[in-house]
């Protein structure tokens, strides 16, 4: 027949805790993610392989557990120190409530530190008690760089177009100046709220030519260094290039991108001196573009002061070169073919944007306006080439494409599904949660949704052309508060929450949409698991009561009607005192304190009375409700009725004392009569040994009897069985073992069995020596194992016959109590072993 001991969960149902602590190792391995497991105290009990990859060393399970986490340290996310006994785990086997989401920051042995997103859950048994708690977490460092990463780009972004040295506004399709850097608005005077918002044309001097500038730019042209005039606020004349394109979409204007360069100083020397050649230089070198001209072969023949800082060569350098020498390799065979062209008439202009190359081998991006000079009978004579410095711009580019590219990693990573279609319903992304929630590779191109087959939340099937993904693509609406079940392939169901949103451009114009599909399969299982709790309060024997933290009766199930006698409304929205005797209303304070506290009471006995007045005794069970926030706004009462178990308390106390005094009485008749029997006997020792056994028995009873023959300790059992007979017990009595209470018959007997081992030390063994000692051990298993060893007594000779102290053991354990005794003389100490069941 199998004890107990062999099935922990015997007669009970078993819990999310049971089950993860006692299942296979493979479980915990098959979840993907880091995870572990604590005890209701938030000792770790288990974890799987990747929880020790992010924590970078294994936690030991046993002596030396650790508690809440397996992390070498912790911190906030700001750095802060974070104690283990602060951590979230410790904050949800404390309070109950469940973490999401939260972020901790974990430092290994190394020194080195990730960043993690912990999701922890309690682990509570059937009545709601905390009997652990799970927490998955996973590390979200790259993430965390990523964000950081774009938010730097954003900046650095903003800051060239705020900070640039060159004038830059964008105008509407309509003319509307939509936004103007720091050096557009220097130039002209004016702040941004009197320029921004307004006409461009408010602004320039010649209606005309603001006319065929909107007119060029709406046909798709590009503007290179197009004179105007601009109005300054102060009223002054600023004369301008503007170097501009349009922005189209779909073969719309959409908006352009201007670059103001001022002019007014190369204007005015140039109207100066317009027929010298010093006029001609005059603009060349006070333009704040590179601007060069070069012969049939490329060889520069002309160059201005910004066309030099550019390229970092001096004039005379560069006279003795060809553009195609400082042009980065990689990128001269595209602008030769493009110059070969425009030298043979070909093509009378081209743009390129290329690498130069400068002396130190650093590189820059340029673009490069080329534009031809010919004869009159249209030979070409030289090309004029307008160089601007783009790195800065490309850079930005390329770190938004790289922002682009870790956009999509990022949503690549998030654990929930998410999935993007065309403005027709094409599926055109997925991430990988997308595939685990659906349970299979959707098709690039699909329509409306990533899963197999979808239901409604009552079974009914759901069309994929119905479903809220099709709703929001058709109405160009978000939808919002609607939920649907995935059916997989293999036929699992997960109930979700879609959130599709339709994506726009800058004209309002659907480009398709982007959907989030939440996995509500926790929160589904926690709305059962609510309802079962609700019908367990509702039909309880107890009675389940809560109130407010100023006493007043929230709620009465009918096990509180049924034990006070009050129906519901009788009671509820009154103060909890009407249920408290007079005499011990000075109790209710000291528990509204305790759970204003947050803390938990226990089995607590007192008395209370019912709506006739008669008293009962109740032992009660108070826990603090608490809000979202953690606060203690109420608690939790159960009361049980015992009187009927305090009156069978009493009765039983009652009865076991009149046994024992009826024992002590029968064992006094019994040292009578062995006193009677013994007089005139020669054998007086053989008196005194029979009078010690009785009194070791007596202890036993008297032992047994203060634990209300329920059981008793071993260990002073142990100590009362020997300290008697060894002297100095605390200096030649060493026992060891875990604390275990024996059962009322293994007592008695080992009672016996140790007084006769003892006495015999006395007389022949250890304790006949002022070395000698004895020390005895015990462990428990399936069954209780006791061994008895003698040291430093003389030396030990195997008895010639076996006396009646060793029949006594035999008997006593062997036939008594089913034990196997084995008793060795060991030249060295004698060594006593007995194996007895628990049971």
């Amino acid at each position: 027949m199998s004890n107990v001991e062999d099935f922990p969960f015997a007669g009970r149902k078993l819990t999310e805790y049971d089950a993860l602590v006692t299942a296979a190792p493979g479980v915990l391995e098959a979840i993907p993610g880091a995870v572990y497991v604590c005890d209701h105290e938030g000792w770790l009990v288990r974890y799987n392989n990747e929880a020790i990859q992010l924590w970078g060393r294994q936690p030991s399970l046993e002596a030396s557990r650790e508690q809440f986490c397996g992390s070498h340290r912790l911190f906030l996310p700001d750095g802060t120190p974070l104690a283990h006994a602060e951590c979230p785990m410790a904050e949800a086997i404390r309070t109950g409530t469940t973490r999401r989401n939260a972020e901790v920051m974990i430092e290994r042995p190394d020194g080195s530190r990730i960043t993690a997103l912990v999701n922890i859950r309690p682990l509570k048994d059937h009545r709601g008690n905390i009997q652990g708690a799970i927490n998955c977490f996973q590390d979200v460092s790259k993430h965390k760089e990523v964000e950081e990463e774009v938010h730097r780009k954003r900046r650095e972004l903003e800051d060239f177009f705020e900070n640039g040295a060159i004038g830059l506004h964008i105008v509407s399709s309509t003319g509307i100046i939509l936004r103007a850097n720091k050096a557009e608005l220097a130039l002209l005077g004016y702040t941004p709220e009197e320029y921004v918002g307004r006409h461009i044309a408010e602004f320039h001097a010649d209606a005309p030519v603001i006319g065929d500038i909107l007119q060029r730019l709406s046909c798709g042209e590009e503007l290179d260094r197009y004179p105007a005039r601009l109005r300054a606020k102060d009223g002054s004349i600023k004369h301008v290039l503007i170097t501009s394109n349009s922005r189209l979409e779909d073969g719309q204007f959409i908006s352009t991108r201007c670059f103001t360069t001022d002019v007014t100083s190369l204007f005015e020397s140039e109207t100066a001196r317009r027929e010298s050649e010093e006029r001609l230089a005059a603009t060349y070198q006070a333009a704040t573009i590179g601007i060069a001209e070069a012969d049939a072969e490329g060889r520069l023949l002309r160059v201005n002061d910004a066309f030099c800082a550019m390229l970092g060569r001096s004039r005379e350098q560069l006279l003795e070169m060809t553009f195609f020498d400082y042009t980065h390799e990689d990128d001269r065979e595209e602008e030769a073919r493009s110059y070969a062209r425009q030298v043979k008439g070909e093509i009378e202009s081209y743009t390129v944007r290329k690498r130069a190359m400068k002396p130190d081998g650093t590189s820059v991006y340029l673009d490069v306006y080329s534009s031809s000079v010919c004869d009159r009978g249209g030979a070409f004579r030289y090309g004029v080439r307008v160089l601007l410095d783009v790195t800065k711009h490309k850079r930005m580019e390329d770190r938004l494409r790289e922002s682009e590219r870790h956009m999509r990693d990022l949503l690549e990573a998030l654990p929930a599904a998410v999935y993007t279609t065309d403005a027709e319903g094409r599926i055109t992304f997925f991430n990988r949660a997308a595939i685990e929630m659906a349970g299979r590779v959707p098709e690039i191109g699909e329509k409306w949704c990533v899963t197999w087959r979808l239901y409604k939340p009552d079974g009914t099937y759901l069309p994929h052309d119905q479903c809220p993904m099709a709703v929001a693509l058709k109405e160009n609406r978000p939808v919002r508060g609607e939920e649907a079940v995935a059916e997989r392939p293999d036929g699992t169901r997960i109930p979700f929450i879609p959130y599709p949103t339709p994506l726009h451009d800058v004209d309002g114009k659907l480009l398709g949409a982007i959907n989030m599909l939440v996995d509500i399969s926790d929160r589904k299982r926690a709305e059962a698991f609510a309802e079962r709790l609700a019908s367990i309060v509702k039909h309880s024997d107890d009675a389940i009561i809560s109130k407010d933290t100023q006493g007043i009766i929230q709620t009465w199930n009918a096990g509180a009607e049924r034990l006070f006698g009050y129906l519901a409304e009788e009671v509820v929205g009154q103060p909890i005192y009407l249920l408290i005797p007079p005499d011990r209303h000075d109790e209710e304070p000291g528990i509204l304190d305790r759970i204003r506290r947050g803390e938990h009471i226990d089995h607590y006995e007192t008395v209370r009375v019912r709506k006739d007045g008669s008293l009962i005794d109740v032992s009660l069970t108070v826990s603090p409700l608490k809000d979202a926030r953690g606060r203690v706004v109420g608690a939790s009462k159960i009361a049980r009725d015992v009187t009927e178990r305090r009156r069978n308390e009493e009765q039983r106390q009652l009865l076991v004392n009149e046994l024992n005094h009826r024992v002590k009485n029968t064992l006094a008749t019994v040292q009578s009569l062995a006193t009677q029997t013994f007089r005139g006997e020669n054998d007086a020792a053989a008196l005194r040994r029979f009078e010690s056994r009785l009194v070791a028995l007596a202890r036993a009873h008297d032992l047994l009897t203060r634990e209300s023959w329920e059981g008793a300790d071993l260990h002073e059992l142990l100590h009362q069985a020997v300290s008697p007979i060894c002297v100095e017990p605390e200096r030649r009595l060493e026992l060891s073992g875990p604390a275990f209470r024996l059962r009322p018959k293994l007592a008695l007997a080992l009672s016996m069995a140790f007084h006769e081992l003892c006495t015999n030390a006395a007389k022949y063994g250890a304790l006949t020596t002022d070395e000698g000692r004895i020390k005895i051990d015990w462990d428990i298993g399936d069954h209780v194992h006791i061994r008895w060893q003698e040291f430093g007594g003389p030396k030990v000779e195997v008895p010639t016959r076996r006396g009646f102290g060793s029949r006594l053991l035999e008997r006593a354990l062997t036939r008594e109590v089913g034990g196997k005794v084995h008793l060795s003389f060991e030249p060295a100490g004698v060594i006593f072993e007995v194996e007895a069941p628990l049971i």
